[in-house]
């Protein structure tokens, strides 16, 4: 094992200058498995929206790495979450989402949950010598709602999501959250990048005037209007007086602030974007809202999940905006998506040293410190020959 003695923490020697994270921990598949343990599983992970199951019996899975869970409402619309695992042999209970408005059988040999996870039934009990059914109930996963959203920690114990988001959670006051509805299914993008490229990418705005000409014509920097709390952080882009060349972004522009009327007029010259490690997204429009999560799927490979809402609104101007908002949107992630593709590649070279990173690079600098502090052997320059 090399000696974490001699790791650095993203200080290059003899330099106050922080650095990046080393090329190495961008593809290794013992370091993936142990992000995945160490520092996904035990954070609080968005599993849907409260009206994404607003009916008995509906439910909706997530998946990390080799867990899956399950959010489920019973007849009562309490919401519970469970290890999406029978029992019995371990065959996955469900898939997707769906309404399972009464008992959950297993797919495999027949066992059967009632809605708060206890074990009723059983396929020739008698073979089974001496069962009690009460030790075989599903196992629970924690679960908590806060601001219109079912969160799930999969492991470990973290503090409640109001605690961590603290005073940003009042941001949301406006947009009522809690009344929308989904715009769409939880849709999951395959990117050939390795998850904490993604989060880099999202963490910081440097490259945002380059990188998204389109965001840059119609707003103005997010980090230049910035606020924090540990472990998360807000920018805010503002619609910019001059008017973009492109038609839609123009558009989009002239007629935002006559559409969305229900917002006060400040918010409806924003667009505001929450980052909160390791690996959630949550994008605020006046229009509407998403959430995306970044997952890994092994060495050099993500997932986006992702997901759109919006309060109800049949009216053809919210319509048309939306679109509006939606065909600008895609353009931005095809563009981070390239961008995030092109520093995948550009990692692989034997001739990459971490560079220095900007002081608008700070939220990347958290999380980098964040990842080191859980998972020492990232100080290294390169890969150990074991991990702790």
């Amino acid at each position: 094992m090399v000696s974490l003695a001699v790791a650095n923490s993203g200080i290059g020697a003899g330099d106050a200058v922080p650095h990046a994270l080393p090329a190495w921990v961008y593809d290794n598949a013992e370091l993936n498995r142990l992000e995945l343990q160490r520092i996904l599983l035990p954070s609080w992970q968005i599993a849907c929206h409260v009206n994404s199951i607003a009916h008995a019996g509906d439910y909706v899975t997530l998946d990390m790495g080799p867990e899956s869970v399950f959010v489920w409402r019973d007849r009562d619309r309490t919401i519970h979450a469970f290890h999406n695992v029978c029992r019995h042999r371990g065959a996955r209970l469900v898939d997707g989402s769906g309404n399972c408005p009464g008992t959950l059988t297993c797919p495999y040999h027949g066992w059967t949950y009632r809605q708060d996870g206890a074990l009723i039934g059983i396929p020739s009990r008698e073979s089974f010598q001496s069962l009690d059914r009460a030790g075989f109930g599903l196992k629970s996963v924690r679960v908590e709602v806060a601001f219109g959203f079912v969160f799930v920690a999969i492991s470990g114990n973290p503090p409640s999501v109001a605690d961590t988001w603290g005073p940003l959670i009042e941001e949301f006051s406006p947009y009522r959250f809690e009344e929308m509805v989904p715009l769409g299914p939880i849709s999951h993008e395959t990117w050939d990048v390795d998850w904490k490229i993604a989060i880099d990418n999202y963490l910081e705005s440097y490259h945002v005037p380059i990188g998204h000409p389109g965001l840059n014509r119609m707003f103005t920097p997010d980090y230049e209007d910035q606020a924090a709390v540990p472990t998360i952080a807000r920018g805010i882009s503002w619609l910019r007086e001059q008017e973009s060349s492109r038609w839609s972004e123009r558009m989009y522009q002239r007629l935002i602030g006559k559409v969305v009327t229900h917002l006060p007029e400040r918010q409806r010259g924003s667009w505001r974007f929450y980052s909160a490690l390791p690996n959630l997204g949550i994008d605020v429009f006046p229009e509407q809202m998403d959430f995306f999560q970044v997952l890994p799927r092994g060495p050099g490979k993500c997932v986006i999940r992702s997901a759109l809402f919006g309060l109800p609104d049949d009216r053809p101007a919210m319509r048309a905006i939306r679109f509006l908002g939606n065909r600008i949107n895609t353009q931005v992630n095809d563009e981070d998506r390239s961008l995030c593709a092109r520093v995948q590649r550009g990692l692989a070279s034997g001739s990459y040293e971490p560079g220095p990173l900007s002081g608008l690079e700070r939220c990347m600098l958290e999380f980098h410190d964040m990842l080191r502090q859980q998972i020492p052997e990232m100080r290294l320059a390169k890969p150990p020959t074991q991990f702790a």
